[in-house]
């Protein structure tokens, strides 16, 4: 029996990120069928040099190295999605598109709001109009976004709310593509997140920082957030969003879980501009179109009429936040080390 993604021809928008590479590592690993090819489209040529010689195994690199990759499964493009040409030239051949491409630093994007409508905006257009103009023979566009999505109080949000939308629109643009999306929470141990930062101030001997003793966020694996995407490729309907259930909990349980019995200070800094208190994945306006999606994930159904069918039994009332059923000490120390006990040793968690 064939995998889900068996000879496939496969775009990875943005795949040099934290996500983009755990993507890649389970698409080429052949667990959901093997693709006839992998490709990576960002603009970063240093992050894709480093990305080449990791997935070779090889340390240095001569100039054979790119024209060998060109005979590769896994290839990779320069290019950027605020270039219309650019990703014609990328989508062309494409089966299946991750776009996981984006700005998505809250601050970095509160001072450049229009860099930010370039790429998560701009974009997620230019894709869409890339498969409609030119009849590309793409069966699904998988647009990776994110709980800011939700309720959006900043311009990352903001913008990828709208971008969410862009594709939704697509498959009234493109009706022989299937545009869908999957949206999750802050990922832990990716870069930038809270989990490695936490880390870092207590090797340094804190202190840990908190902008709030309320705050709490959902706890979501790289894998889990590939999980999600893969769940939307094999079931997700046009335009529908997958949306993971997960796990919650306190960051001050989550830092003092980090710090153990160490002597390392806790400080509450304040809230940042744009940052929430709960992460929400879902708002109660959503939740009246919300069903049970396949796999065990929620899915949120198109607002468009021409898409949407009959809700007759929302999955939700009220807000999916990640203010509800929040993990004990306890548990939130099982569950840090059974997920990522690469980053997260024994040492790091009171006995």
């Amino acid at each position: 029996m064939s995998g889900l993604f068996e000879g496939k021809r496969i775009l990875v928008t943005g795949g040099t990120g934290s996500l983009g590479q755990v993507l890649i590592r389970r698409l080429l690993s052949g667990a959901e069928g093997v693709p006839e090819s992998v490709t990576v489209f960002s603009r970063d040529e240093a992050k894709q040099h480093y990305m080449r010689l990791d997935f070779m195994q090889r340390c240095t690199a001569t100039d054979e190295v790119i024209f060998e990759n060109s005979r590769q499964r896994l290839r990779f493009l320069i290019g950027d999605v605020r270039d219309y040409a650019g990703v014609v030239r990328a989508a062309q051949n494409a089966d299946i598109v991750f776009a996981a491409a984006a700005l998505k630093q809250v601050p970095s994007c509160e001072y450049f709001p229009w860099e930010a409508v370039r790429t998560n905006i701009s974009g997620a257009e230019h894709l869409v109009r890339a498969i409609s103009e030119h009849n590309l023979p793409v069966e699904t566009v998988v647009g990776i976004s994110t709980d800011k999505a939700c309720k959006p109080v900043n311009v990352m949000g903001m913008t990828k709310a709208i971008q969410e939308r862009v594709y939704i629109e697509g498959n009234l643009r493109a009706p022989n593509t299937r545009f869908v999306a999957a949206r999750y929470g802050n990922v832990l141990a990716s870069r930038g997140s809270v989990v490695p930062l936490f880390l870092d101030q207590i090797a340094a001997g804190g202190p840990v920082t908190i902008t709030t003793e309320d705050m709490t966020r959902f706890l979501l694996t790289l894998d889990d957030a590939v999980d999600t995407i893969f769940a939307a490729v094999r079931s997700a309907s046009a335009g529908e969003t997958y949306i993971p259930k997960c796990p919650s909990a306190k960051m001050t349980d989550l830092a003092q879980c980090l710090i153990g019995d160490k002597d390392v200070e806790m400080v509450i800094t304040g809230i940042r501009p744009g940052e929430k208190i709960h992460e929400i994945l879902l708002s109660e306006e959503e939740a009246t179109r919300t069903i049970a999606g396949h796999e065990g994930y929620f899915a949120l159904c198109p607002m468009l009429p021409e898409l949407a069918g009959p809700v007759a039994e929302p999955a939700l009332v009220g807000d999916y936040s990640s203010a509800g059923a929040l993990m004990s000490p306890e548990a939130l120390a099982k569950f840090l080390t059974e997920k990522i006990p690469e980053v997260v040793g024994e040492s790091y968690l009171e006995a």
